[in-house]
């Protein structure tokens, strides 16, 4: 696909909110306050290493949050003394933010519609830029990093998700197509419809699977990276994914969370 079709693809995909499945799993379908603090709780509980890339108090510095989702990050972070600033290229997520920012009494118009491919932001705007899951659905990683690296200040820092190409589960799907001689279909394009359906079970129009080395490649202007492994599931057995996400997870688990330093 062209990169506007992806753009144009993406802006009605994720107009179903990222975190769909999570909310309907516990009965979650409504958008009110009441609605949105319980997913918060629930979501929160099953990413429990989230919070701990959230410092206590931002200071009043500027943060941008790129992918909004259902908002419990940009809550989180904006109920911690930043500046928040919220970006999506769905209509959904940013109402919903805005909605988030208007309970807390914090500028509404400070959540927007954009693609991070074409921040609309000026050089140098940031002290943190968040990005959640969200960089690999572009269909232009590299700008995307790119951008990010813009609009961060000297010294400004990045925490961004990616999706672990070396993780247990895909090498499950991996094998799992030797084994039955699956063809058609690359191994990307299944994974992208285990990783993010919508309400419909339709996968997401562009998923990318990175690893360690190609995260040291793609920011590589930044001065320091450094690359967490987190995240797990039940791979279709009977078992608490809880238990693994200390040990096993931290090695081959589903995410990559990347905290990358702009030089000062």
């Amino acid at each position: 696909m062209s990169q506007p079709a992806v753009d144009t693809r993406n802006a009605a995909f994720w107009d179903t909110l990222c975190g769909w499945n999570l909310a309907q799993s516990a009965g979650i379908t409504g958008r009110g306050e009441d609605d949105l603090r319980r997913f918060d709780e629930l979501y929160l509980g099953f990413y429990p290493y989230l919070a701990g890339y959230v410092p206590e108090d931002f200071g009043g510095k500027k943060v941008l949050e790129v992918g909004l989702g259902y908002g419990t990050l940009g809550q989180l972070i904006a109920s911690r003394n930043a500046e928040y600033y919220g970006a999506d290229i769905a209509e959904g997520p940013v109402a919903n933010m805005r909605r988030r920012l208007s309970w807390l009494g914090l500028p509404e118009d400070h959540a927007v519609q954009a693609s991070v491919l074409e921040l609309p932001f000026q050089d140098a705007s940031f002290d943190y830029v968040y990005s959640i899951g969200c960089l690999h659905h572009t269909g232009d990683l590299e700008r995307s990093v790119q951008e990010v690296h813009r609009v961060l200040v000297p010294g400004g820092r990045a925490v961004v998700m990616l999706y672990n190409r070396h993780s247990l589960r895909r090498f499950r799907y991996a094998v799992g197509r030797l084994v039955g001689g699956r063809r058609g279909e690359s191994l990307d394009d299944e994974l992208r419809g285990v990783y993010d359906p919508d309400d419909t079970g339709e996968a997401a129009p562009h998923t990318d699977f990175v690893s360690r080395g190609e995260v040291r490649r793609l920011f590589h202007d930044f001065a320091g990276v450094k690359i967490d492994v987190q995240n797990f599931d039940g791979y279709g057995f009977r078992i608490k994914r809880e238990w693994f996400l200390g040990n096993l997870a931290r090695v081959v688990g589903l995410d990559l969370y990347i905290v990358a330093d702009k030089a000062a």
